[in-house]
């Protein structure tokens, strides 16, 4: 509902597209975004931010979606996205893949084995790439960074999850296109 809402806000006309920054690590926000996409909500891109515990920047990025062992999971200034395995995410590759159950079986399969699931070169990462998701990471410098920046521009202090959305969201801004934080 937020994503109707926050396009409601900052619209006037009903064809007038906007993009959404999210920061994200389970991906169940960012995956209501695709959805209310889906939906017909006319969003430009969905603009998804990591922190150092990148999974998702590298899967959209590369094809490539590598879980990572609990060891290798960094305690960041942004805590609810230090996850190495999304939850949510097999319901956007469930998409990708043309909506079929056993290709998703098999993908898990392969991280239950080997670790990671590789789409690059496939026909199911052009769905990724068509789908309007771009990534990018911040890391805690950035955050620091980011947070003063808004607060000098706005007076607002922004936690460091808004932080990493706010600072990857304007790595990919285009003009003219309003820009949903």
């Amino acid at each position: 509902v937020y994503y109707f809402k926050g396009w409601l806000a900052v619209t006037s006309s009903d064809d007038q597209a906007v993009s959404f920054a999210v920061p994200s690590g389970n991906f169940g926000n960012i995956c209501a975004g695709y959805i209310a996409k889906r939906m017909g909500l006319p969003i430009r891109r969905l603009i998804l931010a990591t922190n150092e515990n990148n999974v998702l920047d590298e899967f959209f990025r590369t094809g490539v979606y590598r879980v990572r062992a609990a060891a290798q999971v960094a305690q960041t200034s942004s805590p609810s996205m230090d996850i190495s395995k999304a939850s949510n995410f097999e319901r956007f590759i469930y998409d990708a893949v043309g909506r079929d159950p056993e290709r998703v079986r098999e993908l898990w399969r392969q991280i239950d084995g080997r670790g990671y699931f590789d789409l690059s070169g496939s026909a199911a990462f052009r769905n990724v790439r068509d789908s309007g998701f771009v990534s990018g990471t911040s890391t805690h410098q950035h955050r620091l960074a980011t947070i003063r920046r808004v607060f000098r521009e706005s007076g607002l202090t922004i936690d460091p999850h808004t932080a990493d959305g706010v600072k990857v969201g304007l790595e990919h801004r285009e003009d003219g296109i309003p820009l949903i934080c």
